[in-house]
């Protein structure tokens, strides 16, 4: 079975600046405080997550696939 790894906090940043802003600023605009980042980079936070996906133009799945996987029981 292939897992797909999670990026990398370092990639998601580079992603984020490589579009022209920051993931503080991103983070503002959408009316959070930007010490609320590192919530979506070290663990599961579905809105933070959303909001980078969004703007990343990909599902949260795809930047962190641990946190979206399927359960099979």
């Amino acid at each position: 079975m292939n897992k797909a790894q999670d990026w990398h906090p370092a990639d998601i940043i580079a992603a984020i600046k490589k579009r022209g802003t920051s993931l503080s600023a991103l983070l503002r605009n959408a009316g959070l405080r930007p010490s609320t980042l590192n919530n979506a980079l070290a663990r599961r936070w579905p809105k933070g997550e959303k909001i980078i996906a969004d703007f990343l133009n990909v599902s949260p799945a795809e930047i962190w696939p641990s946190r979206y996987m399927q359960k099979i029981y």
